[in-house]
């Protein structure tokens, strides 16, 4: 019988991928796989919460809730003539809050609620051209 595990080559071919993604990524390309990444984390979160699986969605909320303080960390709040970021700020603020409420509660609603406006959030993005490296 062979030692040979697939799930876990699966897995570290998944995250050779991903680094791989990371590396080659342009910064606009790096804040559209963290948006990814938190919303699969809060998909995941949510499908836990709906079996029962609190471990994992313990987990899963404060992984995607990482992500997102990283969102938050990376906004430039010293752009002048535009609310933005300051509004952005405000909303990851608010994403975490809600996100700290579903976990303690249970509440796959609140995780629905952050998921749809981390949607948003994510198709304006997309909608943006990087810019050229000069």
């Amino acid at each position: 019988m062979s030692n040979y595990n697939s799930q876990e080559a699966l897995k570290q071919y998944r995250q050779l991928g991903l680094e791989t993604q990371i590396n080659n990524a342009s910064p606009h390309r790096l804040i559209q796989l963290l948006m990814e990444g938190a919303l699969e984390r809060l998909n995941g979160a949510k499908a836990a919460i709906d079996r029962g699986d609190t471990a994992t969605k313990g987990a899963l909320i404060g992984k995607a809730m990482g992500i997102i303080s990283g969102l938050r960390a990376s906004l430039d709040m010293s752009v002048e003539g535009t609310e933005l970021p300051e509004r952005l700020d405000n909303l990851y603020d608010y994403m975490g809050r809600r996100l700290l409420e579903a976990s303690a509660f249970n509440k796959a609603e609140i995780v629905s609620e952050v998921i749809e406006l981390l949607k948003t959030i994510k198709s304006g993005w997309d909608g943006i051209e990087p810019q050229a490296a000069p």
